[in-house]
């Protein structure tokens, strides 16, 4: 049996972390030691790849001032071997994302994202990297969000399911298998628990031998393995990087052996690289100035621990919306939240990174009997299990409680009162929320236009919160039983 060897390295869903931060006395994550690392690997061993499963986007003020153009320069010094598309990448326009794919210096690939109207894919769904002799195939596959976050590009499609996307890999790799492919690694941004599902519909003979995936954040200690397929994660942010030391054997195209290990990225392990550091510094210059500025003061540090249950933070935020549009409740996404905590004293900055999106508001008028049927729908099964369900924060005056066995809300008033079936309330919710009603709140758009047609409340979210944190000092409510689960 002839054998060689390759050192395979994944980061996923960074979202603009290229800081480092100190983490029990110790200098922690950061692009710059992140480079260190890889460059180190590189000069130790010739047969190293690095690959990036998805949403590079998003998550600091670096990355949004500059549309991702400050994040291509930063990844294009990393020098990813292959990259595949998350569900941020779109976030600024699936135009502007092509835009960036011209400045990037790696290849970006996806299967599932395409032009309607001839069936054209945007981008390679693939890539065929040779390295040492070997042939190794990289499939992209996007999360399923992808079809949300794109509602507005009326020219663009996706597959969106499970079942189509296990169908899209068997084609690739019955493409390429000819080849004589050594290693097939799929990069996906679909979740740790749906990875394992794909794995499980994946025919052997197709030949895929790794899953490398995203979005749902995963930190693991160990592979899973399903259907004899190692699916791995890296956490979230440039903490640590997952490394996978492979055998593989070149006569049976197939890695005859593997370890993989999560590597800390600290200055214990990883030198500095003084390039990104110049580049970054040069790039902080132009920000800080603009996100110092002090927009809001809270009581004490509030929290979002868990974008599945209702927080402090996200509360604030709920609140602030009901309050500036004066509707009965606001529904505020929860993944809208992007910070674990933030507070007391908080900056430009500190709010940017914590709610990084602005957009459009709307109205609805819902009846209470299509607001307890949404209620329901955010709360099934799925919801508790932390992928792929969109949560909601309640604004003040709402008080839920909602028994999870019974899969019922026992409990459902507005200011002390009972939401009564027929009567008509006022519910405020965002428009990437308001794109996708069906399938995030389970309403129908003529059911809901029944009522009354939905308007435009504010055409800035990001315009409101802060003028309403400008004009309320001191905010945090402590945790006041908006939502309670029996369980």
């Amino acid at each position: 049996m002839n054998t060689k060897q390759i050192t395979l390295l994944h980061s996923n869903d960074m979202h603009g972390d290229f800081l480092a931060d100190h983490v029990d006395d110790k200098l922690t994550g950061g692009v710059s030691m992140l480079s260190g690392y890889l460059t180190k690997c590189r000069n130790e061993d010739p047969n190293v790849i690095y690959a990036i499963a998805g949403d590079m986007f998003r998550g600091s003020v670096i990355d949004s001032e500059f549309q991702g153009l400050s994040t291509i320069q930063i990844v294009n010094l990393l020098a990813p071997d292959v990259v595949t598309l998350g569900n941020h990448e779109t976030d600024y326009g699936v135009a502007h994302l092509l835009f960036l794919e011209k400045m990037a210096t790696f290849p970006i690939i996806n299967a599932n994202l395409y032009i309607k109207q001839n069936d054209t894919r945007l981008f390679r769904p693939c890539y065929v990297m040779e390295i040492d002799g070997m042939k190794i195939l990289f499939i992209g596959i996007l999360t399923e969000d992808v079809i949300s976050q794109t509602k507005g590009e009326k020219l663009i499609g996706s597959f969106i399911g499970i079942q189509e996307a296990a169908q899209e890999v068997g084609k690739i790799c019955n493409a390429y298998n000819a080849m004589d492919i050594d290693l097939t690694v799929l990069l996906t941004h679909i979740g740790f628990e749906e990875d394992k599902k794909l794995a499980a519909l994946l025919d052997p003979d197709w030949g895929v031998d790794i899953i490398i995936g995203g979005h749902s954040h995963t930190f693991l200690d160990e592979p899973a393995v399903v259907n004899g397929i190692p699916i791995v994660q890296a956490g979230t942010g440039t903490d640590q990087i997952g490394r996978f030391d492979l055998v593989i054997n070149t006569d049976d195209n197939c890695v005859a052996s593997y370890k993989w290990q999560a590597v800390p990225i600290n200055e214990e392990n990883c030198p500095e690289d003084e390039r990104i550091e110049e580049l970054i510094g040069s790039i902080k210059e132009k920000t800080d100035l603009k996100y110092a500025k002090v927009v809001a003061n809270f009581d004490y540090d509030l929290e979002h621990h868990d974008r599945w249950a209702q927080t402090e933070l996200g509360g604030v935020f709920a609140d602030a919306m009901k309050e500036s549009l004066g509707v009965d409740v606001f529904l505020m996404g929860s993944g809208s939240v992007r910070k674990y905590h933030m507070g007391p004293i908080v900056t430009f900055q500190d709010f940017t990174e914590c709610y990084p999106y602005d957009g459009k508001s709307y109205g609805l008028k819902l009846t209470g009997a299509q607001l307890k049927k949404a209620l329901l729908h955010i709360y099934r099964d799925d919801a508790w299990l932390g992928d792929h369900t969109e949560f909601y924060q309640l604004s003040k005056g709402m008080h839920v409680i909602y028994h999870r066995p019974l899969r019922q809300l026992l409990k459902c008033e507005l200011n002390g009162e009972n939401i009564e079936d027929d009567k008509i309330y006022t519910v405020g919710i965002q428009e990437y929320h308001y794109n996708n009603l069906p399938e995030f709140l389970n309403l129908s758009y003529e059911e809901v236009k029944a009522n009354g047609e939905p308007r435009v409340l504010t055409t800035s979210d990001v315009q409101t919160l802060l003028e309403y944190f400008a004009n309320n000092k001191h905010l945090g409510f402590g945790l006041d039983g908006r939502l309670e689960v029996v369980q």
